[in-house]
């Protein structure tokens, strides 16, 4: 999700990370059984866990989750913060990518890898001298029915002035508590007009796939995230994609997700097999597509630094098997996977028990993908010549 939206979740560490009672691919945002293993297999269509890939945290490294818990649960009866206590155990062990979240910070990434929020429905940033201003207004939600519009000036949250404030900061005011229904009066300039509107705060949907149509006829499919639903978005615009038609699917920036929802994606592409193997305790085991996606269509994935974890399983998928074109820098690098686990107080603590690799083997976790074609800012440009030579543009 793009910053300065109000959806997005801001947390203690600048980052979304796992922390759901299930295996996970940790790292996006960032859903949701108390279970302690997963199945031997995993497909597009056959889960019986939730797993996730998320965003970037801190490597690799285990943590003994009883002594974890014993920490916890000392720190506590000596009349201390069971989750601080934890945070320094989990810091002291080594596990890179190892965290610990308190009951709201679960709860929030739990909705918002349901590609829900709670919010006003408008996303802020700063243009030039003129402040902090509307960007975006989400059609349907509240600030759309307040009558605020892409480029009204946004003076004050509540009646704080925004001014002297940073964008995630104001993001967090108009995110408030989080608690559909709850108020927050914005002033807001247009022109020479002044008012202010008192918003009521609502759980409003997410959109992390974007599909347009390019001049020459290619089909442009983004995906910012895999929350719940993206997978299927992707599969379900190759369906209806003309005959020949190329595509350029947009991983950029995408920090993870849902191992399933990646999962869904890769079927659009492959007629069924390996998508990953993973590993939980030193027991192999694997994520595998649905048969009868379109294996014909000209592909060229755009990946950079930004690409983590559930949309690194998927470039390494396209990529190990031949089915698509890479173009654009290395991808971040989070291959690690993680069990959260409750502590005596109620936090989740998000524990490395695992790492995953591509179908051809290759270890991503501290390592990222190498594209087919490496390049920097004109990397769409190089992508559509790619395509192009595969018959996929004009």
């Amino acid at each position: 999700m793009p910053a300065g939206t109000d959806h997005l979740c801001i947390r203690p560490r600048g980052v979304l990370r796992g922390a759901v009672l299930t295996l996970v691919f940790t790292g996006v945002l960032a859903t949701a059984a108390a279970t302690g293993s997963l199945p031997r297999q995993e497909s597009a269509g056959r889960t019986g866990a939730t797993l996730r890939a998320g965003e970037a945290a801190r490597g690799s490294g285990t943590v003994d989750s009883a002594a974890l818990n014993r920490a916890a649960a000392d720190a506590m009866a000596d009349g201390k913060s069971g989750k601080q206590a934890a945070e320094e155990f989990v810091s002291r062990s080594g596990d890179r990518w190892g965290a610990v979240y308190d009951k709201r910070e679960y709860a929030e990434f739990e909705q918002a890898l349901d590609g829900t929020y709670t919010g006003v429905g408008l996303s802020a940033g700063r243009v030039g001298e003129s402040g902090v201003r509307v960007t975006r207004v989400q059609r349907g939600g509240p600030a759309e029915r307040a009558g605020l519009r892409a480029g009204d000036r946004l003076v004050s949250v509540d009646g704080r002035p925004v001014d002297g404030l940073s964008v995630s900061e104001v993001v967090a005011l108009l995110r408030g508590d989080g608690v559909p229904g709850s108020t927050v009066a914005l002033r807001v300039e247009r022109g020479r007009a002044a008012w202010t509107r008192t918003l009521h705060r609502a759980r409003l949907a997410t959109d992390p796939v974007t599909v347009r149509r390019l001049g020459d006829g290619t089909l442009m499919i983004r995906v910012a995230a895999f929350t719940k639903g993206a997978g299927t978005r992707v599969r379900d615009a190759v369906r209806a994609a003309p005959a020949g038609a190329g595509v350029l699917l947009d991983l950029r920036g995408n920090s993870g997700g849902l191992v399933a929802e990646a999962a869904v994606a890769a079927s659009a592409f492959l007629d069924g097999g390996l998508v990953a193997t993973y590993d939980v305790k030193g027991e192999q085991r694997a994520v595998y597509a649905e048969g009868g996606g379109d294996t014909a269509r000209p592909l060229v994935a755009l990946i950079d630094g930004g690409t983590m974890s559930a949309a690194e399983l998927l470039t390494g998928a396209l990529q190990d098997r031949g089915r698509a074109v890479t173009v654009g820098s290395r991808t971040f690098g989070k291959g690690s996977v993680q069990m959260p686990s409750a502590l005596p107080d109620g936090s989740v603590a998000e524990l490395t028990v695992g790492h995953y690799r591509t179908p051809a083997g290759h270890a991503v976790d501290g390592r990222g993908i190498t594209p087919d074609l490496a390049a920097g800012e004109r990397a769409e440009e190089r992508a559509k010549t790619v395509l192009s030579g595969l018959g996929g543009g004009s």
